[in-house]
């Protein structure tokens, strides 16, 4: 068998690995028109800010690596320009020389990655104006900096590859404009946990703009579309990425309606003996069962490891992914997987929704507060969706998640997990154990809870109720929500004939746990339908500031 890819990064590197292990007798050859293959893309904003000192130890292997271990060929600098599915040949431009050449194949793996999307920009093309895709990006990238020492810089988008540029020019001297079309930055959170993210990156120094787009790159500022100017010494353009598919539609290879190529659990596309995997292809959900497009390194290796042991008779198939992803920004770590509470919405789930704030270790073992928002379905009490954002231990915690929805855990199974438990690394019960705790008091015990944007919602309504603020005097006359009333816990019960036992009431406290227990009080004193707020006085107050 003559196996050949198109694409030699993580998923066609994949790709050809297990192959190999599976089929040492195939003639397996990797074509690219980069100059580098195999490489750390993640890595690469390390590099810019100097973390990562040498560029090679993102690149450590090399086409001679793939030949000594596991006798694949591998030619890079070689374009691959068209694709002839009835004689199963191609034609192959090698970019050194300008020849141009046909090969064939038994079976072909198309691995063509995806590109950085480059808005209608004008000057887009200036010599200070970025994309961050590959090593040669990169490398342009320091270069300009160590030549032109730029003290301003704009980021045009805030997804995680431009976050982790933003915190590594900051910490090369650079000021730092954000600059996002949306109202929020980190689009794929939900707005009343992306403003944690937004004070945190102002907390550092960075200037956050959204809600507003850049018309035009000048060589020492960006217009903004409100017709501000801000000054720019250099710019990145990073609003994400669209799959290569030219090739993949020239050779007849259908799209799915992500627009990136559609296959099968064996990733098949629709033509016999052509496969395809990594960032080109299109995924599908593991909670919805939709196409969904989430190009990430880890998904890529995962779907070349499959594509490989596809063409080589194996029977490992692709079981879809959550949308995983986590990163750091200035010391805090953000992570989601699963629906958000938007996507949950949009899709017409009926859902229940909490935000658990919790240390996540004691605080006499320096613990540090983390944000847990899950969104559970009401309608079978499954977990569907998790984001984070904390200091310590956030990647721990959105792994368990992650386990849980995969294998449809109910919100009730949480609190069940034997999870690992020392003073040095978590709370007797954890964080992830309260979640499941607190949802399922929601969804099954008749404890439900209220976001802050629903409280706002009723409050703009014109219907009648009660709000009560649990905490001590002293803390409700240093901050409280608008028209509470102060009944501290204390005093609840005998306070109860004041109140209001048939209009709706709100109880909370600093971040819920107060406010669960005055509404197990209110409850049980036979009041028709109580509420506490979902995180408290401190998710309420970040919420408003959206």
């Amino acid at each position: 068998m003559r196996l050949v890819i198109i694409g030699a990064v993580a998923a066609g590197t994949s790709a050809a690995a297990k192959a190999r292990r599976n089929d040492e007798d195939a003639q397996i050859v990797i074509y690219d028109k980069d100059n580098f293959i195999s490489y750390s893309g993640c890595g690469m904003p390390y590099f810019i800010g100097g973390e990562v000192e040498d560029a090679d130890e993102l690149t450590p292997r090399d086409p001679a690596f793939f030949k000594s271990k596991y006798n694949v060929d591998v030619f890079i600098l070689h374009e691959v320009l068209s694709i002839n599915v009835h004689e199963k040949s191609m034609k192959i431009k090698n970019l050194s020389t300008g020849e141009e050449f046909e090969d064939t194949y038994d079976k072909l793996v198309i691995a063509t990655g995806a590109r950085a999307i480059l808005p209608p920009i004008k000057g887009a093309e200036n010599k200070n104006a970025f994309t961050l895709r590959n090593i040669g990006d990169m490398k342009k990238i320091k270069s300009y900096i160590n030549e032109f020492l730029p003290k301003t810089a704009v980021i045009i988008g805030t997804g995680f590859i431009g976050l982790e540029v933003c915190e590594n020019l900051k910490k090369l001297g650079i000021n730092v404009t954000l600059v996002e079309k949306l109202r929020q930055v980190t689009p794929g959170l939900d707005p009343d946990m992306a403003i944690y993210v937004k004070d945190h990156l102002e907390k550092n120094g960075i200037t956050v703009l959204t809600g507003v787009s850049a018309t035009e790159i000048n060589i020492d500022s960006v217009v903004l579309s409100d017709g501000n100017m801000i000054k720019a010494d250099m710019v990145l353009i990073s609003v994400g990425v669209r799959p290569n598919t030219a090739i993949a539609t020239q050779a007849g290879i259908e799209l799915g309606i992500t627009k990136a190529i559609k296959v099968d659990e064996k990733m098949r596309t629709n033509i016999e003996d052509i496969y395809a995997c990594g960032d080109c292809i299109e995924h599908f959900n593991i909670v919805t069962g939709s196409p969904t497009y989430r190009p990430l390194g880890s998904t890529a290796n995962k779907t070349g490891r499959i594509a490989g042991d596809s063409v080589t008779g194996g029977d490992l198939a692709f079981r879809g992914i959550l949308g995983t992803g986590i990163f750091q920004l200035f010391g805090m770590t953000i992570a989601q997987t699963g629906l958000s509470e938007r996507e949950a919405t949009e899709l017409g789930y009926d859902i229940a929704v909490c935000h658990n704030i919790k240390p996540n270790k004691p605080e006499y073992m320096g613990g540090k507060e983390m944000v847990i928002k899950a969104v559970a379905d009401k309608s079978n009490g499954r977990l569907v969706g998790v984001q984070i954002v904390g200091f310590e231990g956030v990647d721990k915690r959105i792994d368990v998640f992650v386990t849980a929805i995969t294998f449809k855990a109910k919100v009730e199974d949480l609190f069940h997990l034997d999870l690992a438990y020392a003073p040095p690394f978590s709370t007797t019960k954890d964080p992830v154990m309260y979640t499941g705790m607190i949802l399922d008091n929601a969804i099954h015990k008749g404890r439900p809870l209220m976001t802050a944007s629903a409280l706002k919602t009723l409050m703009e309504s014109g219907e009648k109720y009660e709000l009560i603020d649990a905490r001590a005097a002293g803390q409700y006359e240093k901050a409280h929500v608008e028209n509470a009333e102060n009944i501290p816990h204390a005093k609840l019960r005998v306070s109860l004939k004041s109140l209001d036992k048939e209009v709706v009431a709100i109880t909370y406290c600093n971040k819920g746990v107060t406010g669960n227990a005055a509404q197990n009080i209110l409850i049980n004193a036979g009041f028709k339908k109580v509420y506490n707020l979902s995180g408290g006085h401190k998710q309420y107050s970040k919420s408003m500031k959206i």
